[in-house]
């Protein structure tokens, strides 16, 4: 599955979760936020295609789930934890974000996932690895769609000495 079709289904995914969990009296335009990096080593495999594939996954939707507007804003959090942590705080705070995807980067992501818990948002991270976002007892506030750090090296060294 490409990446851009694989935001695209995340985004699809994270409407269709903040629609559910959300009560129905909510603000009538569901918000979800593109966190990535834009400018930095990650941005041709997620940056501006993760926020162009979800803008399309809005408009496959008809730009409307569950009665609701589907908004998509987005910011580069410059592989900086400080910066999307700042950035994911004011999205929650002051512009009615719901969802936050995509948060490539796992330094960003354990910054991210850490204020999303205490608002009590979920956050999808579709390129963080770090362990400890998914850690020993997984919360039901964020999701990890990539493989953890452990799972490379132990891949390759099963392979190893089968190739010798």
């Amino acid at each position: 599955m490409g990446r851009h079709r694989f935001v695209r289904h995340l985004a699809v995914c994270a409407a269709t979760l903040s629609s559910l969990v959300l009560p129905v009296a909510a603000e009538e335009t569901i918000r979800i936020g593109v966190l990535s990096d834009m400018s930095g080593p990650y941005a041709d495999i997620a940056g501006k295609g993760s926020v162009a594939a979800a803008e399309l996954a809005a408009e496959e939707f008809g730009g409307t789930i569950g009665g609701r507007k589907i908004e998509i804003i987005s910011a580069d959090h410059q592989n900086k934890p400080d910066i999307g942590l700042a950035t994911v705080r004011r999205w929650f705070d002051n512009q009615g974000v719901d969802i936050v995807v995509d948060v490539i980067t796992s330094s960003v992501a354990l910054a991210v996932q850490h204020v999303a818990r205490e608002k009590n948002k979920v956050v999808i991270f579709s390129g963080a690895g770090a362990d400890q976002l998914a850690g020993e007892a997984p919360k039901a506030d964020s999701s990890r769609t990539s493989r953890h750090d452990r799972s490379v090296p132990n891949a390759d060294m099963q392979e190893l000495p089968k190739r010798s």
